[in-house]
């Protein structure tokens, strides 16, 4: 096994058999996700597609959570003028990759932690995920071209549950609506073993498998993309945004009856 050098400590990167593991390592903070740690996991996905060994990506956040979401230091900062939104490099690395992409899901997935599975090709989750897309009750807006990609892939009922109302679903309810491929005991095994299988198959027809399978949705994906972020940045530097993340520093509930 070897092992890559990643843009930071909370983000470990491992290649064997042909097969790339990309772990979230917070667990103070519930792998709640930073800029460095969307540098790391995007450095890794451009190592990725960049080298022919490198047949397979598995991305996890371990046993016990996948991720919290985004760190909310970081949209404190950015609404500050004092960073910028590094998730989108990561976001456009994971939906440019040309090796498939194997999620393993632990425990919560929230925001983003949900969101980026849509543009993952497997995801095995264990009975305890939960996921989560609370952005409306942060003042702010989906992102990663879930507005777009979360209807088709569970319906517009159960999307407007989930982005609209934040509506926690649990494993087996992700795994009827066909937002996650099983629900398995050990995720991260299994994402392992369906991993080592692929990477055993022909390299050049399964990139070129990945590639029809998303050709329709890839400008779509784009436009949509770009549209969020917009909207997202705007949300961001919203009256209402600053309300509910003073509101959650503060341990009470937001008041939002003035906007």
């Amino acid at each position: 096994m070897t092992t890559t050098p990643a843009a930071t400590s909370n983000v470990k990167v491992s290649v064997a058999a042909g097969v790339m593991t990309i772990l979230l390592d917070r667990p103070a903070k519930r792998n709640a996700l930073d800029a460095g740690m969307y540098g790391g996991m995007a450095d890794a996905l451009a190592a990725a597609a960049a080298d022919a060994t490198v047949r397979v990506v598995v991305l996890t956040g371990g046993h016990e959570v996948f991720t919290a979401g985004n760190d909310l230091g970081d949209f404190a900062r950015v609404r500050a003028g004092g960073g910028d939104l590094s998730a989108m490099t990561f976001l456009r690395n994971l939906i440019e990759c040309p090796r498939p992409v194997v999620a393993a899901v632990a425990g919560w997935a929230v925001g983003i932690g949900t969101t980026m599975l849509l543009h993952c090709d497997l995801v095995y989750a264990a009975p305890s995920a939960r996921f989560r897309t609370p952005f409306v009750d942060l003042g702010l807006c989906p992102e990663a071209a879930s507005t777009l990609l979360l209807p088709r892939a569970i319906g517009p009922r159960h999307a407007a549950e989930m982005l609209l109302l934040g509506t926690e679903v649990d494993a087996a309810t992700a795994r009827s609506w066909g937002l996650v491929t099983d629900v398995v005991e050990d995720p991260i095994a299994k994402a392992q073993e369906v991993a080592v299988a692929l990477a055993r198959r022909a390299p050049g027809a399964v990139r070129a498998t990945k590639a029809l399978l998303r050709r329709v949705t890839a400008d779509e994906v784009a436009a949509a993309l770009e549209a969020e972020l917009a909207a997202f940045m705007e949300r961001l530097r919203s009256e209402e945004a600053v309300e509910a993340a003073t509101a959650m520093m503060a341990k009470r509930a937001p008041d939002f009856s003035r906007f």
